[in-house]
Protein backbone atom coordinates (compact mmCIF):
# COMPACT_ATOMS: atom_id res chain seq x y z
CA UNK A 1 0.00 0.00 0.00
CA UNK A 2 1.51 3.32 -1.06
CA UNK A 3 1.83 6.19 1.36
CA UNK A 4 2.41 9.86 0.58
CA UNK A 5 3.58 11.06 3.98
CA UNK A 6 3.09 14.82 3.71
CA UNK A 7 0.07 17.10 3.53
CA UNK A 8 -0.33 20.84 3.12
CA UNK A 9 -3.27 22.58 4.81
CA UNK A 10 -3.96 26.16 3.72
CA UNK A 11 -5.77 28.24 6.34
CA UNK A 12 -5.44 28.42 10.11
CA UNK A 13 -9.10 28.88 10.98
CA UNK A 14 -11.47 26.38 12.55
CA UNK A 15 -11.58 23.99 9.60
CA UNK A 16 -7.88 24.18 8.77
CA UNK A 17 -6.64 23.62 12.32
CA UNK A 18 -9.00 20.67 12.87
CA UNK A 19 -7.97 19.16 9.53
CA UNK A 20 -4.27 19.57 10.31
CA UNK A 21 -4.69 17.92 13.71
CA UNK A 22 -6.65 14.95 12.36
CA UNK A 23 -4.09 14.27 9.64
CA UNK A 24 -1.13 14.72 11.98
CA UNK A 25 -2.66 12.37 14.55
CA UNK A 26 -2.94 9.76 11.80
CA UNK A 27 0.75 9.93 10.98
CA UNK A 28 1.05 12.50 8.18
CA UNK A 29 3.61 15.28 8.31
CA UNK A 30 1.48 18.40 7.98
CA UNK A 31 2.47 21.91 6.93
CA UNK A 32 -0.19 24.37 8.08
CA UNK A 33 -0.06 27.67 6.17
CA UNK A 34 -1.65 30.81 7.65
CA UNK A 35 -1.17 34.25 6.07
CA UNK A 36 -1.64 36.23 9.29
CA UNK A 37 0.02 38.30 10.68
CA UNK A 38 1.98 39.11 7.51
CA UNK A 39 -1.29 39.70 5.68
CA UNK A 40 -4.33 40.33 7.82
CA UNK A 41 -8.07 40.75 7.21
CA UNK A 42 -10.72 43.31 8.06
CA UNK A 43 -12.19 41.05 10.74
CA UNK A 44 -9.30 39.32 12.53
CA UNK A 45 -7.52 41.04 15.40
CA UNK A 46 -4.71 38.63 16.35
CA UNK A 47 -2.28 36.15 14.81
CA UNK A 48 -3.74 33.23 16.78
CA UNK A 49 -5.05 30.14 15.02
CA UNK A 50 -8.78 29.38 15.19
CA UNK A 51 -9.64 33.00 16.07
CA UNK A 52 -13.40 33.48 16.35
CA UNK A 53 -14.44 36.72 14.65
CA UNK A 54 -18.24 36.81 14.49
CA UNK A 55 -19.38 35.33 17.80
CA UNK A 56 -18.08 33.27 20.68
CA UNK A 57 -20.90 30.73 20.52
CA UNK A 58 -20.66 27.38 18.77
CA UNK A 59 -24.44 27.06 18.83
CA UNK A 60 -26.96 25.19 20.94
CA UNK A 61 -25.58 22.33 23.00
CA UNK A 62 -29.00 20.76 23.59
CA UNK A 63 -29.13 17.15 22.35
CA UNK A 64 -32.31 17.69 20.31
CA UNK A 65 -30.89 20.71 18.43
CA UNK A 66 -28.95 20.43 15.17
CA UNK A 67 -25.71 21.91 16.49
CA UNK A 68 -26.02 19.92 19.71
CA UNK A 69 -26.18 16.74 17.62
CA UNK A 70 -23.16 17.91 15.62
CA UNK A 71 -21.25 18.54 18.87
CA UNK A 72 -21.98 14.93 19.88
CA UNK A 73 -20.74 13.60 16.54
CA UNK A 74 -17.56 15.67 16.80
CA UNK A 75 -16.82 14.41 20.31
CA UNK A 76 -17.33 10.81 19.24
CA UNK A 77 -14.98 11.30 16.30
CA UNK A 78 -12.21 12.86 18.39
CA UNK A 79 -12.40 16.54 17.47
CA UNK A 80 -9.55 18.64 18.90
CA UNK A 81 -11.43 21.93 18.65
CA UNK A 82 -14.56 20.71 20.42
CA UNK A 83 -12.31 19.44 23.19
CA UNK A 84 -10.68 22.88 23.41
CA UNK A 85 -14.12 24.51 23.39
CA UNK A 86 -15.24 22.33 26.30
CA UNK A 87 -12.11 23.38 28.21
CA UNK A 88 -12.70 27.10 27.53
CA UNK A 89 -16.48 27.09 27.98
CA UNK A 90 -18.27 30.12 29.45
CA UNK A 91 -21.90 30.26 30.70
CA UNK A 92 -24.34 30.65 27.81
CA UNK A 93 -27.59 28.92 28.75
CA UNK A 94 -28.16 25.99 26.41
CA UNK A 95 -25.35 27.04 24.05
CA UNK A 96 -21.69 26.06 23.85
CA UNK A 97 -19.86 29.39 24.10
CA UNK A 98 -16.18 29.93 24.77
CA UNK A 99 -13.77 32.56 26.00
CA UNK A 100 -12.67 33.82 22.61
CA UNK A 101 -8.99 34.53 23.38
CA UNK A 102 -8.52 31.48 25.61
CA UNK A 103 -9.95 29.19 22.95
CA UNK A 104 -7.69 30.50 20.17
CA UNK A 105 -4.66 30.32 22.46
CA UNK A 106 -5.47 26.74 23.47
CA UNK A 107 -5.79 25.60 19.85
CA UNK A 108 -2.62 27.44 18.82
CA UNK A 109 -0.62 25.86 21.64
CA UNK A 110 -1.88 22.34 20.88
CA UNK A 111 -0.96 22.56 17.19
CA UNK A 112 2.40 24.23 17.86
CA UNK A 113 3.32 21.37 20.20
CA UNK A 114 2.41 18.58 17.77
CA UNK A 115 5.55 16.88 16.40
CA UNK A 116 3.92 16.25 13.00
CA UNK A 117 2.74 19.85 12.40
CA UNK A 118 4.84 22.71 11.03
CA UNK A 119 3.26 26.17 11.06
CA UNK A 120 4.21 28.39 8.14
CA UNK A 121 3.20 32.08 8.05
CA UNK A 122 2.72 33.24 4.46
CA UNK A 123 0.03 33.99 1.90
CA UNK A 124 -0.59 31.44 -0.84
CA UNK A 125 -1.65 32.75 -4.25
CA UNK A 126 -1.71 29.46 -6.18
CA UNK A 127 -3.04 25.99 -5.44
CA UNK A 128 -0.08 23.86 -4.26
CA UNK A 129 0.93 20.64 -5.95
CA UNK A 130 0.55 17.38 -4.03
CA UNK A 131 -1.88 16.40 -1.25
CA UNK A 132 -3.58 19.54 -0.01
CA UNK A 133 -6.61 20.80 1.95
CA UNK A 134 -7.86 24.30 1.11
CA UNK A 135 -9.53 25.93 4.11
CA UNK A 136 -8.62 29.58 3.57
CA UNK A 137 -12.01 30.65 4.87
CA UNK A 138 -14.48 33.41 4.13
CA UNK A 139 -11.77 36.10 4.09
CA UNK A 140 -9.66 34.43 1.42
CA UNK A 141 -7.35 37.00 -0.18
CA UNK A 142 -8.33 38.47 -3.53
CA UNK A 143 -5.34 36.91 -5.28
CA UNK A 144 -6.16 33.39 -4.11
CA UNK A 145 -9.88 33.89 -4.77
CA UNK A 146 -9.08 34.61 -8.40
CA UNK A 147 -6.93 31.47 -8.51
CA UNK A 148 -9.86 29.44 -7.18
CA UNK A 149 -12.21 30.94 -9.78
CA UNK A 150 -9.88 29.93 -12.59
CA UNK A 151 -9.40 26.44 -11.13
CA UNK A 152 -13.09 25.65 -10.63
CA UNK A 153 -14.22 27.20 -13.88
CA UNK A 154 -17.32 28.40 -12.06
CA UNK A 155 -18.60 31.82 -11.12
CA UNK A 156 -16.81 33.05 -8.01
CA UNK A 157 -19.46 33.48 -5.36
CA UNK A 158 -19.46 35.60 -2.25
CA UNK A 159 -21.93 37.05 0.18
CA UNK A 160 -21.67 39.66 2.90
CA UNK A 161 -21.52 38.70 6.57
CA UNK A 162 -21.52 40.89 9.66
CA UNK A 163 -20.07 40.98 13.17
CA UNK A 164 -21.92 41.91 16.36
CA UNK A 165 -20.55 44.55 18.77
CA UNK A 166 -18.93 43.69 22.10
CA UNK A 167 -19.32 45.95 25.16
CA UNK A 168 -17.60 46.12 28.53
CA UNK A 169 -19.73 44.38 31.13
CA UNK A 170 -19.09 47.02 33.80
CA UNK A 171 -20.65 49.64 31.53
CA UNK A 172 -24.04 47.86 31.48
CA UNK A 173 -26.65 49.38 33.80
CA UNK A 174 -27.59 46.50 36.10
CA UNK A 175 -30.43 48.50 37.61
CA UNK A 176 -32.22 47.90 34.31
CA UNK A 177 -30.58 44.85 32.77
CA UNK A 178 -31.35 41.58 34.55
CA UNK A 179 -29.63 38.20 34.58
CA UNK A 180 -31.64 35.26 33.24
CA UNK A 181 -31.68 32.48 30.66
CA UNK A 182 -34.71 31.71 28.51
CA UNK A 183 -37.04 29.33 30.30
CA UNK A 184 -34.49 29.24 33.18
CA UNK A 185 -32.08 27.08 31.17
CA UNK A 186 -28.38 27.40 31.85
CA UNK A 187 -25.51 26.60 34.16
CA UNK A 188 -25.79 29.70 36.36
CA UNK A 189 -28.68 29.64 38.83
CA UNK A 190 -29.24 33.37 38.28
CA UNK A 191 -29.07 32.97 34.49
CA UNK A 192 -26.32 33.00 31.88
CA UNK A 193 -27.32 36.16 30.01
CA UNK A 194 -27.73 39.84 30.82
CA UNK A 195 -31.04 40.98 29.38
CA UNK A 196 -31.89 44.53 28.34
CA UNK A 197 -35.71 44.79 28.30
CA UNK A 198 -37.72 47.19 26.13
CA UNK A 199 -41.36 48.18 26.36
CA UNK A 200 -43.30 49.03 23.20
CA UNK A 201 -42.40 52.72 23.25
CA UNK A 202 -38.70 52.05 23.82
CA UNK A 203 -38.69 49.46 21.04
CA UNK A 204 -40.42 51.84 18.61
CA UNK A 205 -37.89 54.58 19.39
CA UNK A 206 -34.99 52.19 18.83
CA UNK A 207 -36.31 50.86 15.52
CA UNK A 208 -36.96 54.37 14.18
CA UNK A 209 -33.40 55.43 15.02
CA UNK A 210 -31.95 52.21 13.61
CA UNK A 211 -33.65 52.67 10.24
CA UNK A 212 -32.45 56.26 9.96
CA UNK A 213 -28.85 55.55 11.00
CA UNK A 214 -25.95 55.86 8.56
CA UNK A 215 -24.18 52.73 7.36
CA UNK A 216 -20.52 52.15 6.54
CA UNK A 217 -19.66 52.34 2.84
CA UNK A 218 -18.26 48.96 1.85
CA UNK A 219 -14.51 48.86 1.25
CA UNK A 220 -13.11 48.43 -2.22
CA UNK A 221 -12.19 44.77 -1.64
CA UNK A 222 -15.87 44.13 -0.91
CA UNK A 223 -17.07 45.59 -4.21
CA UNK A 224 -17.57 43.75 -7.45
CA UNK A 225 -14.22 42.99 -9.10
CA UNK A 226 -14.51 43.72 -12.80
CA UNK A 227 -11.47 41.71 -13.85
CA UNK A 228 -13.18 39.26 -16.15
CA UNK A 229 -11.97 36.44 -13.89
CA UNK A 230 -14.91 36.40 -11.54
CA UNK A 231 -18.32 37.97 -11.40
CA UNK A 232 -19.64 39.29 -8.12
CA UNK A 233 -22.98 38.12 -6.87
CA UNK A 234 -23.50 40.47 -3.96
CA UNK A 235 -26.08 39.51 -1.37
CA UNK A 236 -26.55 38.95 2.33
CA UNK A 237 -26.48 35.50 3.90
CA UNK A 238 -29.90 34.92 5.41
CA UNK A 239 -28.49 33.20 8.49
CA UNK A 240 -26.51 36.26 9.58
CA UNK A 241 -28.39 39.37 8.45
CA UNK A 242 -27.41 42.80 9.78
CA UNK A 243 -30.13 44.03 12.14
CA UNK A 244 -30.76 47.12 10.01
CA UNK A 245 -31.56 44.87 7.04
CA UNK A 246 -33.94 42.78 9.16
CA UNK A 247 -35.61 45.90 10.57
CA UNK A 248 -36.22 47.22 7.06
CA UNK A 249 -38.31 44.12 6.33
CA UNK A 250 -40.90 45.06 8.94
CA UNK A 251 -41.21 47.17 12.09
CA UNK A 252 -41.63 44.11 14.34
CA UNK A 253 -39.12 41.87 12.55
CA UNK A 254 -36.52 42.20 15.33
CA UNK A 255 -39.12 41.58 18.05
CA UNK A 256 -39.78 38.20 16.42
CA UNK A 257 -36.07 37.62 15.71
CA UNK A 258 -32.98 38.40 17.81
CA UNK A 259 -34.98 40.60 20.22
CA UNK A 260 -37.73 38.04 20.87
CA UNK A 261 -38.69 38.11 24.58
CA UNK A 262 -40.05 34.55 24.89
CA UNK A 263 -39.05 32.66 28.02
CA UNK A 264 -38.02 35.83 29.90
CA UNK A 265 -39.68 37.88 32.65
CA UNK A 266 -38.59 41.39 33.65
CA UNK A 267 -38.21 41.29 37.47
CA UNK A 268 -39.10 44.99 37.67
CA UNK A 269 -42.57 44.42 36.22
CA UNK A 270 -43.18 40.71 36.67
CA UNK A 271 -44.18 40.56 32.97
CA UNK A 272 -42.62 39.56 29.69
CA UNK A 273 -41.08 42.62 27.97
CA UNK A 274 -42.07 43.65 24.46
CA UNK A 275 -38.49 42.97 23.29
CA UNK A 276 -35.18 41.93 24.88
CA UNK A 277 -31.57 42.32 23.81
CA UNK A 278 -29.46 39.52 25.31
CA UNK A 279 -25.78 40.00 26.21
CA UNK A 280 -23.61 36.87 26.35
CA UNK A 281 -20.30 36.56 28.20
CA UNK A 282 -17.50 36.90 25.63
CA UNK A 283 -14.35 36.10 27.62
CA UNK A 284 -13.35 33.81 30.48
CA UNK A 285 -12.88 36.74 32.86
CA UNK A 286 -16.47 37.87 32.28
CA UNK A 287 -15.40 41.44 31.52
CA UNK A 288 -16.84 41.57 27.99
CA UNK A 289 -20.34 40.92 26.60
CA UNK A 290 -21.41 40.11 23.03
CA UNK A 291 -24.67 41.65 21.77
CA UNK A 292 -26.39 38.43 20.70
CA UNK A 293 -27.70 38.45 17.13
CA UNK A 294 -26.80 42.13 16.68
CA UNK A 295 -24.68 41.94 13.55
CA UNK A 296 -24.54 45.38 11.97
CA UNK A 297 -22.91 47.63 9.39
CA UNK A 298 -23.78 50.97 11.00
CA UNK A 299 -21.06 53.60 11.27
CA UNK A 300 -19.25 53.31 14.58
CA UNK A 301 -20.57 56.61 15.95
CA UNK A 302 -24.08 55.58 14.93
CA UNK A 303 -23.72 52.27 16.78
CA UNK A 304 -22.97 54.17 19.98
CA UNK A 305 -25.84 56.61 19.45
CA UNK A 306 -28.48 54.07 18.43
CA UNK A 307 -27.58 51.14 20.68
CA UNK A 308 -27.41 53.39 23.75
CA UNK A 309 -31.14 53.96 23.26
CA UNK A 310 -31.63 50.38 24.52
CA UNK A 311 -32.41 50.35 28.27
CA UNK A 312 -29.34 49.17 30.15
CA UNK A 313 -26.87 50.33 27.49
CA UNK A 314 -27.17 54.07 28.10
CA UNK A 315 -23.48 54.32 29.05
CA UNK A 316 -22.19 51.28 27.17
CA UNK A 317 -18.46 51.21 26.39
CA UNK A 318 -17.76 49.41 23.11
CA UNK A 319 -14.76 47.07 23.12
CA UNK A 320 -15.50 46.14 19.49
CA UNK A 321 -17.90 47.69 17.00
CA UNK A 322 -19.98 45.65 14.61
CA UNK A 323 -18.86 45.57 10.99
CA UNK A 324 -19.39 43.78 7.70
CA UNK A 325 -16.99 41.69 5.67
CA UNK A 326 -17.03 39.62 2.51
CA UNK A 327 -17.35 35.84 2.78
CA UNK A 328 -15.93 33.84 -0.11
CA UNK A 329 -17.01 30.31 -1.03
CA UNK A 330 -16.91 27.94 -3.99
CA UNK A 331 -19.91 26.47 -5.76
CA UNK A 332 -19.60 23.19 -3.86
CA UNK A 333 -22.05 21.04 -5.91
CA UNK A 334 -19.95 21.67 -9.01
CA UNK A 335 -16.63 21.07 -7.28
CA UNK A 336 -16.94 18.58 -4.39
CA UNK A 337 -17.79 14.97 -3.62
CA UNK A 338 -19.55 14.27 -0.26
CA UNK A 339 -16.11 13.30 1.08
CA UNK A 340 -14.92 16.92 0.49
CA UNK A 341 -12.57 15.62 -2.21
CA UNK A 342 -12.37 17.83 -5.30
CA UNK A 343 -14.06 16.48 -8.42
CA UNK A 344 -11.22 18.07 -10.38
CA UNK A 345 -8.16 16.66 -8.55
CA UNK A 346 -8.04 13.53 -6.39
CA UNK A 347 -5.44 14.80 -3.90
CA UNK A 348 -7.20 18.12 -3.27
CA UNK A 349 -9.82 18.66 -0.55
CA UNK A 350 -11.83 21.68 0.61
CA UNK A 351 -13.15 22.47 4.09
CA UNK A 352 -14.85 25.19 6.11
CA UNK A 353 -16.71 28.24 4.88
CA UNK A 354 -14.74 28.17 1.63
CA UNK A 355 -16.53 24.86 0.94
CA UNK A 356 -19.96 26.33 1.70
CA UNK A 357 -20.39 25.43 5.36
CA UNK A 358 -21.88 27.93 7.80
CA UNK A 359 -21.63 27.87 11.58
CA UNK A 360 -18.59 27.27 13.76
CA UNK A 361 -19.48 23.66 14.58
CA UNK A 362 -20.04 22.86 10.91
CA UNK A 363 -16.70 24.33 9.95
CA UNK A 364 -14.93 22.25 12.59
CA UNK A 365 -16.77 19.15 11.40
CA UNK A 366 -15.81 19.70 7.77
CA UNK A 367 -12.18 20.12 8.80
CA UNK A 368 -12.32 16.87 10.75
CA UNK A 369 -13.70 14.96 7.76
CA UNK A 370 -11.28 16.59 5.30
CA UNK A 371 -8.33 15.70 7.55
CA UNK A 372 -9.46 12.09 7.83
CA UNK A 373 -10.11 11.74 4.11
CA UNK A 374 -6.91 13.45 3.01
CA UNK A 375 -5.08 10.90 5.16
CA UNK A 376 -7.09 8.04 3.68
CA UNK A 377 -6.32 9.26 0.18
CA UNK A 378 -2.61 9.43 1.04
CA UNK A 379 -2.76 5.80 2.19
CA UNK A 380 -4.79 4.76 -0.91
CA UNK A 381 -7.63 3.52 1.30
CA UNK A 382 -11.36 4.17 0.78
CA UNK A 383 -12.56 7.60 1.81
CA UNK A 384 -15.07 8.01 4.61
CA UNK A 385 -18.62 9.02 3.69
CA UNK A 386 -20.86 9.19 6.75
CA UNK A 387 -24.52 8.11 6.61
CA UNK A 388 -26.84 10.88 5.47
CA UNK A 389 -28.87 10.28 8.63
CA UNK A 390 -26.03 11.81 10.67
CA UNK A 391 -25.76 15.59 10.82
CA UNK A 392 -22.26 15.67 9.34
CA UNK A 393 -23.24 13.21 6.64
CA UNK A 394 -26.30 15.30 5.79
CA UNK A 395 -24.23 18.48 5.53
CA UNK A 396 -21.78 16.80 3.17
CA UNK A 397 -24.61 15.39 1.07
CA UNK A 398 -26.05 18.90 0.76
CA UNK A 399 -22.72 20.33 -0.41
CA UNK A 400 -22.38 17.71 -3.12
CA UNK A 401 -25.98 17.54 -4.31
CA UNK A 402 -27.59 20.97 -3.82
CA UNK A 403 -28.73 22.74 -7.02
CA UNK A 404 -25.62 24.49 -8.34
CA UNK A 405 -27.58 27.35 -9.90
CA UNK A 406 -28.98 28.45 -6.55
CA UNK A 407 -26.32 27.22 -4.13
CA UNK A 408 -26.00 29.02 -0.82
CA UNK A 409 -23.94 27.95 2.23
CA UNK A 410 -25.78 25.92 4.85
CA UNK A 411 -25.41 25.30 8.55
CA UNK A 412 -26.47 22.28 10.54
CA UNK A 413 -30.26 21.88 10.55
CA UNK A 414 -32.69 19.00 10.79
CA UNK A 415 -34.17 19.87 7.40
CA UNK A 416 -31.07 18.32 5.82
CA UNK A 417 -31.80 14.88 7.30
CA UNK A 418 -33.98 12.29 5.53
CA UNK A 419 -37.52 11.92 6.86
CA UNK A 420 -37.92 9.43 9.69
CA UNK A 421 -40.96 7.19 9.06
CA UNK A 422 -43.46 7.10 11.90
CA UNK A 423 -42.76 10.62 13.17
CA UNK A 424 -45.21 12.49 10.94
CA UNK A 425 -47.68 13.14 13.77
CA UNK A 426 -45.07 14.17 16.30
CA UNK A 427 -44.38 17.77 17.24
CA UNK A 428 -41.29 19.57 15.95
CA UNK A 429 -39.15 18.95 19.04
CA UNK A 430 -40.20 15.31 19.31
CA UNK A 431 -39.34 14.73 15.64
CA UNK A 432 -35.97 16.38 16.17
CA UNK A 433 -35.26 14.20 19.21
CA UNK A 434 -36.16 11.07 17.24
CA UNK A 435 -33.93 12.10 14.32
CA UNK A 436 -31.09 12.86 16.73
CA UNK A 437 -31.40 9.43 18.30
CA UNK A 438 -31.32 7.80 14.85
CA UNK A 439 -28.23 9.85 13.97
CA UNK A 440 -26.39 8.76 17.12
CA UNK A 441 -27.24 5.10 16.47
CA UNK A 442 -26.19 5.27 12.81
CA UNK A 443 -22.94 7.05 13.69
CA UNK A 444 -22.01 4.30 16.15
CA UNK A 445 -22.67 1.69 13.47
CA UNK A 446 -20.54 3.61 10.96
CA UNK A 447 -17.67 3.99 13.41
CA UNK A 448 -17.77 0.30 14.26
CA UNK A 449 -17.91 -0.77 10.62
CA UNK A 450 -15.25 1.54 9.20
CA UNK A 451 -11.52 1.47 9.92
CA UNK A 452 -11.32 4.99 8.50
CA UNK A 453 -11.15 6.58 11.94
CA UNK A 454 -8.19 4.57 13.20
CA UNK A 455 -5.50 7.04 14.28
CA UNK A 456 -2.73 5.17 12.52
CA UNK A 457 -4.00 3.40 9.37
CA UNK A 458 -2.20 0.15 8.60
CA UNK A 459 0.25 0.05 5.77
Amino acid sequence: MSHKSSLLVAGGGLAGTEAAWQAAERGLRVTLIEMRPGKTTGAHRTDQLAELVCSNSLGSALPDRATGLLHHELRRMGSLLISCADECRVPAGGALAVGREAFAQRVTERLAAHPNITLQREEITSIPEGPCILATGPLTSDAFAETLARFTGAEQLFFFDALAPVVERDSVNLNTAFRASRYERGENEAGDYLNCPMNRTEYDTFITALLRAERIVLKSFEQAIESGVRAARKHFFEGCLPIEIMAARGHDALAFGPLRPVGLTDPRTGRRPHAVLQLRQDDLAGSLCNLVGFQTNLKFAEQERVFRLIPGLEQAVFARYGQMHRNTYICAPAVLHPTLQSRLRDDLFFAGQLAGIEGYAGNIASGLLAGINATRQSFDTPLLELPRTTMLGALMHYLAHAPADHFQPAKANFGLLPDLPGTERLGKRARAAACAERARTDLEAALEASPALALHPAG
